[in-house]
């Protein structure tokens, strides 16, 4: 196999739910239709590589920052849904089921990965929250354990301020991820959406 086959495999692998039987199957495919798939993705790539930037307020990815979200007046800016991932941002999206603002984490804390605050869009949340009064966060974090850790990371960083702090309910299972819901459940979770107790001594 030439070596820039194999370089383009070992990218292809290295994607979510991509292994190296996979990862070499869809090289094969790209390679046997270069004028029809390969060359026009490429293509699509290095544009959205070019145009997408992060947005600095919430961390969702668009064209511009402040992304379309965070600029858009129909937008309840009284409500901020803390979500670990893009893709759980579209989720919620998807569905059109819920219409506040945003807050994207780029994950969860997780010691045995080396994943701390810093490497998180976490303490930017009090900030916000202050800054901008929102009357209720959201916390749409998937239900395991490093998740469970970022939450009261989360609680703690907020108990100082006058905002109420809500997670989701009914619907998600423990150790569930967003990304996979259906709408249904999704929205169910949202609209039966539950208050966290602080017990702040």
């Amino acid at each position: 196999m030439d070596v820039n086959i194999k370089n383009l495999v070992h990218a292809f692998s290295k994607l979510p739910g991509l292994g190296p039987s996979s990862s070499r199957r869809l090289v094969i495919h790209l390679l046997q239709n270069k004028e029809k798939i390969m060359l026009p993705l490429a293509s699509l790539i290095k544009e959205l590589a070019d145009l997408i930037v992060e947005c600095k307020v919430c961390g969702n990815l668009d064209a511009k920052s402040p992304c379309s979200i965070c600029t858009n007046p129909k937008r309840d800016g009284k409500l901020m849904c803390v979500v670990e991932e893009l893709g759980d941002l579209w989720a919620f999206e998807k569905g059109s089921i819920y219409s506040g603002m945003y807050h994207v984490l780029g994950g969860r804390l997780s010691a045995i990965n080396g994943i701390g605050p810093k490497e998180l869009n976490l303490d930017t949340i009090p900030k916000r929250v202050a800054e901008l009064e929102f009357e209720e966060v959201i916390i749409a974090i998937n239900p395991t354990l490093e998740g469970q850790v970022t939450v009261q990371y989360i609680i703690e960083s907020l108990k100082n301020l006058d905002v109420r702090i809500s997670r989701l309910a009914c619907g998600i299972p423990m150790g569930g991820e967003i990304d996979y819901l259906d709408e249904g459940t999704l929205k169910a979770a949202l609209t039966s959406r539950q208050e966290y107790e602080l017990n702040i001594k």
